[in-house]
């Protein structure tokens, strides 16, 4: 099964059942598919072929969707790529990937020019969304589809193997690297979920974690329309808008990051809202804590399903189970066809109850790293994929996360690594030494923090390194607090003590005279 026969069938059998509700949109099955044939009839007149790369650089709409499915419809390989990123950011991607076109944003089109421009290869095609545009740079997507009336379904072949998305996901070297994930990877994917959780062609699934992440294009994109249920997209979040639209479009799964449901609790409800149609929650992205969700099941009365997975793995590999025995704290267990078991340092399986890294295998995880042999082979010994994560599994089967092993910082379900972070901030001609590390944060489950011994005789303030950052770097990546110091505590081999440094900031409370918090 592929991806575009998921269209196919929900044309044929749910025709006129709503695929995608999007503000006073209520587009059905047999629309959306209709718009998906155009679509990939325009990117074929465009000259992509199938194994050509093309990137989706959207916040939710109906639009990326759309796109998403056209391009995996004739074999080409959709990069989903996050809005907020800065043009050297993308133009590192969009290189690694050679893409040859851009469904943008039409208020996003100078920063796509910008990307591309950096690039010694062939000039891409932008297609904008938006607000009609007389920039010569991109085409406008009305003007993209065109013409395009009566287009059918792509009859080339392709095979379940064949790659479909590419999702960048940072790497400890600063450099972020693409997953490359099949058909069947994520095909299987949906029917792992659907077999662990009781969903069904009549849920309505809230969307509103962006789909250029793993969670949101398999959990709220590809699960609903796999099940011929409805997806309800919101273009951002604010606990006002998500309860408004669990009211008035009767949701019935919320799929959230830890941050969204403390923003729940935070927010003051100057009304009852009818959430009756809400049969669960599901939190992933972040670690949970236990208040955050014994608050909110006490506050709006709806049991949260926390579960994992890796970008790698399509992504999700464990949830707490909707009618068995919910766990605070764990992950959950082993969604079918998933098989989890906890190694140590030499690849040597754990018994329970012991930490170590947790490894993947199943039908779900990726086929390897775009241009990455070697961490390919370093992430996929022999026939596992080591995930990075250290966990241990309870007496029950239910697998706990108890620490990364990567260097890792999650920012409101975000993933920052201090690596890329450190190698922008020591670009900065007054700095002489930096360290990025993740400090908790109560609203964005973890903030990133920089401390920086600056060059004798510099003299630099914290709003000149917060503007040189976002010049550079996604907004959710620049330090939430920077902090000036003499020297940062290393080892005697040199290297930088990331653990002693985190308990001296815990010791002074993060807050010195010299730090400055946003």
């Amino acid at each position: 099964m592929l991806l575009r026969d998921i269209v196919k069938i929900g044309e044929q059998n749910r025709a006129d059942h709503h695929a995608i509700i999007y503000r006073d949109q209520l587009i059905s099955y047999c629309e959306f598919a209709q718009s998906i044939w155009r679509c990939a009839d325009a990117l074929r007149d465009a000259g992509i072929q199938p194994g050509d790369f093309v990137a989706l650089l959207l916040p939710n709409c109906p639009e990326v969707v759309i796109a998403y499915y056209a391009i995996t419809a004739i074999g080409a390989v959709a990069v989903p790529s996050n809005p907020m990123l800065k043009p050297p950011e993308l133009a590192y991607i969009w290189g690694d990937a050679k893409v040859k076109g851009v469904f943008t944003a039409e208020s996003l089109v100078p920063n796509v020019e910008a990307a591309l421009a950096t690039r010694n290869q062939p000039r891409a095609f932008i297609v904008s969304v938006g607000a009609e545009t007389t920039d010569h740079r991109a085409t406008p997507w009305s003007q993209w589809l065109a013409d395009k009336d009566g287009a059918q379904r792509p009859e080339n072949t392709i095979r379940e193997e064949d790659i479909a998305i590419c999702i960048y996901t940072s790497g400890t070297t600063g450099r972020p690297k693409g997953a490359l994930l099949t058909h069947r990877n994520l095909i299987v994917n949906c029917r792992q979920i659907t077999q662990a959780l009781p969903f069904t062609e009549n849920d309505n699934f809230m969307c509103v974690l962006p789909l250029f992440h793993s969670f949101a294009a398999t959990v709220c994109q590809n699960l609903p329309l796999f099940l011929g249920g409805t997806m309800t997209l919101l273009d951002s979040f604010l606990p006002s808008r998500a309860m408004e639209a669990v009211e008035k479009h009767r949701i019935t799964v919320f799929c959230g990051v830890p941050a969204m449901y403390a923003a729940f609790l935070n927010f003051p409800t100057d009304r009852e809202y009818d959430l009756s149609s809400l049969r669960m929650c599901v939190s992933g992205g972040a670690p949970m804590t236990a208040s955050i969700l014994s608050a909110f099941e006490a506050k709006l009365g709806k049991p949260i399903l926390e579960g994992d997975g890796p970008t790698e793995c399509s992504p999700v590999t464990s949830v707490n189970p909707l009618d068995g025995e919910r766990k605070v704290g764990s992950v959950g267990l082993p969604v079918p066809g998933v098989q989890i078991k906890i190694f140590d340092d030499n690849d040597v399986e754990l018994p329970t109850g012991e930490i170590g890294e947790i490894v993947v295998r199943g039908e779900n995880v990726m086929r390897g790293y775009l241009n990455r042999p070697e961490e390919t082979a370093a992430a996929m010994r022999n026939g596992w994929y080591h995930t990075g994560d250290l966990g241990r599994f309870d007496e029950d089967g239910y697998l706990y996360i108890v620490d990364r092993k990567k260097d890792m910082v999650i920012v409101s379900g975000l993933n920052v690594y201090p690596r890329e972070v450190e190698e922008v901030l020591s670009g900065h001609p007054a700095v002489a030494d930096v360290a990025v590390v993740g400090m908790p944060d109560a609203l964005r489950g973890e903030k990133v923090v920089a401390a920086i011994v600056l060059r004798p005789g510099q003299t630099v303030t914290v709003r000149d390194m917060e503007r040189f950052c976002r010049k550079q770097m996604a907004n959710y990546k620049v330090p939430r607090e920077i902090i000036f110091r003499d020297s940062l505590p290393r080892s005697a081999t040199g290297k930088v003590q990331k653990r002693l440094l985190v308990k001296e900031l815990e010791l002074a409370g993060a807050v010195a005279e010299t730090t400055h918090k946003r």
